[in-house]
């Protein structure tokens, strides 16, 4: 399984920021996919999750309303847009193969995300 992220970045509050996780090395398409984060010192937490087909989605309320997860399966791809940004949103993002929220064996290196004016 190799998991990538991309598109991170330093962004003001307010501003907007869309992830990409590209897959590989496994039925994407049969797996649900999730969202987590890691702010500094702090341990890694959910942020949001994907069904196989992509009808379910789940959100932590913290970002409810302002993220959306998404998914391609056809290019193997997992989204994230982040809207409305806000500084307590920095950290380390990361992808992960399943639907339950508390596995996180099988993630990719992550990507950088700073929220700062």
């Amino acid at each position: 399984v190799h998991l990538v992220e991309s598109g991170g970045g330093l962004v003001q509050p307010g501003g907007s920021l869309k992830l990409s996780c590209a897959a590989s090395g496994f039925e994407f398409q049969s797996d649900g996919m999730k969202w987590g984060r890691q702010a500094p010192g702090k341990g890694l937490e959910w942020v949001s999750r994907i069904s196989p087909s992509g009808l379910t989605t789940d959100y932590t309320g913290f970002v409810k309303g302002r993220f959306t997860v998404s998914r391609d399966n056809a290019k193997n791809t997992l989204y994230l847009q982040m809207d409305r940004l806000e500084t307590e949103d920095s950290g380390v993002y990361f992808c992960a193969t399943g639907y339950d929220k508390h596995d996180w064996s099988t993630r990719g290196q992550g990507t950088q995300v700073t929220v700062s004016s």
